[in-house]
């Protein structure tokens, strides 16, 4: 049994992501997997992971749509309710690439000792209702006699505490920055991961000239060209060669791309 007893997750995954064109935002990709692919992640510990929205290929997980679909979390939450079996519920946003299954057990290990409704706040102390868990019966009660259209309006009356989670599990994903934003930090932590793995000081690891390195390869000369040239740069700095002078004799190679190649042919 996990902290604070047996839970099944709503996962809100059926809005219309204006911000972002109309993209399937819980489908779009950080890291190595889709958004609500990590959300999943995170609440493997459920007794019923729900997700309210479009089907999709994961296994193991119960489908609920609202109705109409793209209704709003109101009819969103309600449609997802309806498939729960478990004491309390874990109320999620299928876009949160931070959320870890830490934070989770941080919510039910509030409710177990505070009983009740529990909310994260966020670092400007903002409520964050999806990523929240409440006790089923208690949204049930409070959903029959409701009408309106806001989470809070339905949820700020049944909080009994409110938690500030390590990191930032509430982050979404809103608008292609927030999704930049999210990848790099992927970026950031493999670094640190194989900078330690490698016995490497992550302090000599100039992250953006090696990017901006790549991009200019990939774009100038190959994709298949960036990774090697990264490698290459990794074995001229092992020679002796400086990691300035070698990325700019690089990136000049590859801006004059074009004609180098000339001369190499004329020159065969």
């Amino acid at each position: 049994m996990t902290i604070g007893g047996e839970y099944d997750a709503v996962i809100l995954a059926g809005g219309q992501a204006r911000r972002l064109g109309g993209l399937d935002k819980p489908g779009l990709s950080v890291g190595a997997r889709a958004m609500i692919e990590g959300v999943v992640l995170a609440v493997s510990g459920a007794r019923r992971v729900i997700v309210v929205g479009p089907e999709r290929p994961l296994p193991g997980v119960f489908f609920a749509r609202e109705d109409p679909p793209g209704g709003g979390p109101v009819p969103a939450l309600r449609a997802g309710l309806r498939e729960a079996t478990a004491p309390q519920v874990v109320l999620l946003a299928g876009d949160l690439p931070y959320l870890r299954a830490g934070h989770v057990a941080e919510l039910l290990h509030a409710s177990d000792t505070g009983g009740g409704g529990v909310v994260t706040v966020d670092d400007g102390g903002r409520e964050q209702w999806l990523l929240s868990l409440w006790p089923a019966e208690t949204l049930r009660r409070a959903l029959d006699g409701y009408t309106g259209r806001s989470l809070k309006g339905l949820l700020g009356p049944l909080i009994h505490a409110r938690v500030a989670l390590s990191g930032r599990p509430w982050f979404d994903c809103d608008t292609m920055d927030d999704l930049e934003e999210a990848r790099m930090n992927v970026l950031n932590e493999w670094t640190a991961l194989a900078c330690q793995e490698l016995g490497i000081d992550p302090a000599r690891v100039d992250r953006d000239l090696i990017l901006d390195l790549t991009k200019e390869v990939a774009h100038g000369v190959a994709r298949p060209a960036a990774p090697l040239t990264a490698y290459l740069l990794g074995l001229a700095e092992g020679a002796g060669t400086a990691p300035e002078d070698a990325v700019a004799r690089i990136t000049a190679l590859a801006k004059n791309w074009g004609a180098a190649t000339t001369e190499t042919l004329t020159e065969s």
